[in-house]
């Protein structure tokens, strides 16, 4: 009998180990955890991270995204739907495949749900949101580009771990410069030969010890304009117009600051912080009522922390709906607009570094101050009759983020650690005052940043500083160099979200096409590095921009 008992334990341990051999996965025989190997492995969910996994694919390399987010791409189906694109033209590649698939599900009759196509006004970015010519939609909902990403991955049969968060204290495994494995907080290990951080906050790479810079940069360390404070530079519409009080009481500084406004001096012009441009949520809203949910009164709702636009709409300031730009099915991308709107303004300063306790504290206080911005402008009296009758014919969209509350499940990241790496992007080479080697990419947006604090001037009034909108005067390239760290940190990592720019020039870097064309081309090389068996700073350029032009990538504008 007990020799019976012992055929049949042994025959199903066989078994149990072959499943998980299927997998893919092992058991170490240190931790007796699993440990799953693939060539590439690559950490983040965002849009970079879905379109370096199925260029892997597609080049015949195994994949694995290990993704600390349950949606997939990141602020792309995130709520950023009215897509900030500069020059078209220069989107290549699978960043444009994206967008044909946009295109292709919106000229179906079933995706106009509570509106007609016919009715839809097209409005984009510089050309039509639809563009028949060329085959792309630039405009879309939150859950049109999730179904997109779910479907990408679905095709290429890629492994995707979701909801897996690096164990930024021991979970990187390093050896003579090289990442052997990482590990998650759920005891699971990857193992593999090139490994891309496609995380917005670069926690991969800050974990494997590879240099990188929060904050602006001053002027003098790469000798640029638009970089470091920039007190008494008034860029878009996003400043205060009139002489506002920062005090509860008008007038009077015994009664203390208003929320939201530092005392602190905001710095020397052009020098060096360690501060970051604001942070909001894209919001998806509807005025369609059979798809719309009244705003929500978040707990802990305070008027006073919205006491400074009660006093803007005061000024006779009219240009609230501004940037309710139109998306398909009577909804919207709402975005940050005006002297005080939904950026939180520097209630964000150490996320970038922070816990991921401490992060969720910080997203989680911007989602109540920004549900709270919603309340009080539907519902509080001193909000203009007429801003205020309108604001009660909108509301969250019943159909989107559905798991969520029908708010976005991703906080806009504008900017977080940026690598210090191989070649440094500056405003020099978008301005093309200084040349750039080995183009993977390019990119064509304005340099953009939104406020980075809200202070005191020395007349006593209230104004906003760090928003600047430069443009670059058409496209520029972006450098292989800027994806790789410095050698002797790490010689199997790639980069292609918090790559290796300064403050100033990530502002234009950062749009979501240019981390879709970054992760393809940091794809493109962990393949090529694999291949030649070398390290990802010695790939050979010429034959990575064989590639990437054969996939469609635009390395420079003719």
């Amino acid at each position: 009998m007990k020799q019976k008992r012992r055929i049949i334990n042994l025959t199903l341990a066989l078994f149990i180990f072959g499943i998980m051999g299927l997998l893919g996965c092992k058991q170490s025989k240190e931790t007796n955890k699993s440990v799953a190997t693939a060539d590439i492995i690559i950490y983040g969910g965002t849009s970079a991270a879905i379109s370096a996994a199925v260029e892997a694919k597609r080049s015949g390399k195994s994949v694995i995204v290990v993704s600390p987010d349950i949606h997939l791409g990141g602020l792309s189906s995130g709520g950023l739907g009215f897509t900030d694109t500069g020059n078209k033209s220069v989107i290549g590649g699978l960043a444009r495949e994206f967008y044909h698939r946009i295109w292709k599900h919106y000229n179906t009759e079933e995706a106009w749900i509570w509106q007609k196509k016919e009715e839809y006004g097209n409005k984009g970015q510089g050309t039509p949101a639809m563009d028949g010519e060329n085959r792309t939609m630039w405009i879309f909902e939150p859950h049109v580009a999730e179904k997109v990403f779910e479907d990408l991955v679905a095709e290429e049969q890629i492994r995707v771990d979701r909801d897996e968060w690096l164990d930024r204290e021991k979970g990187v495994e390093m050896e003579d410069g090289n990442i052997v494995s990482i590990t998650t907080l759920s005891g699971k290990t990857y193992t593999g030969k090139i490994f891309l951080d496609a995380t917005y906050e670069g926690d991969l790479m800050a974990a494997a010890g590879v240099s990188y810079h929060v904050g602006r940069e001053g002027k003098e360390v790469y000798g640029e304009e638009w970089n470091g404070v920039q007190t008494g530079v008034l860029h878009h519409k996003h400043w205060f117009a009139s002489d506002i009080s920062p005090y509860v009481v008008p007038g009077d500084p015994s009664s203390g600051l208003l929320p939201k406004v530092s005392g602190e001096h905001p710095g020397e012009k052009h020098s060096g912080d360690d501060k970051i441009q604001a942070y909001c949520f894209r919001m998806c809203m509807t005025n369609h009522p059979e798809n719309r949910i009244p705003f929500p009164k978040p707990e802990g709702y305070d008027p006073l922390n919205y006491e400074l636009l009660a006093r803007v709409f005061e000024t006779g300031r009219k240009d609230w709906f501004e940037k309710f730009d139109p998306i398909p099915n009577h909804k919207t991308d709402t975005n940050n607009h005006g002297p005080f709107s939904s950026d939180n303004i520097g209630m964000n300063y150490d996320y970038p570094v922070a816990s991921y306790e401490r992060r969720k504290e910080i997203i989680k206080e911007h989602e109540n101050y920004q549900k709270g911005l919603l309340w009080f402008v539907a519902n509080d009296p001193r909000v203009p009759e007429d801003i205020q009758t309108e604001m009660q014919t909108w509301g969250l969209s019943k159909d989107e983020f559905k798991d969520n509350g029908n708010w976005p499940h991703q906080i806009y990241v504008r900017e977080a650690r940026r690598m210090i790496g191989d070649f440094v992007m500056t405003e020099n080479e978008l301005l093309k005052k200084s040349p750039t080697p080995k183009s993977i990419g390019m990119g064509s947006y304005t340099m953009d940043s939104h406020n980075v604090q809200r202070y005191i001037k020395p007349d006593g009034f209230v104004q906003n500083e760090g928003d600047i909108g430069v443009s670059t005067n058409g496209p520029y390239a972006i450098s292989y160099g800027t994806l790789v760290p410095k050698k002797e940190e790490c010689k199997n990592l790639l980069v292609p979200v918090c790559l290796s720019s300064s403050h100033i020039a990530f502002g234009s870097i950062r749009m979501e096409p240019v981390f879709m064309i970054l992760g393809q081309s940091a794809a493109a090389a962990a393949v090529l590095a694999i291949d030649e068996n070398t390290v990802v700073q010695d790939v050979d350029y010429n034959k990575l921009k064989d590639v990437l032009l054969a996939k469609g990538q635009i390395l420079e504008k003719k």
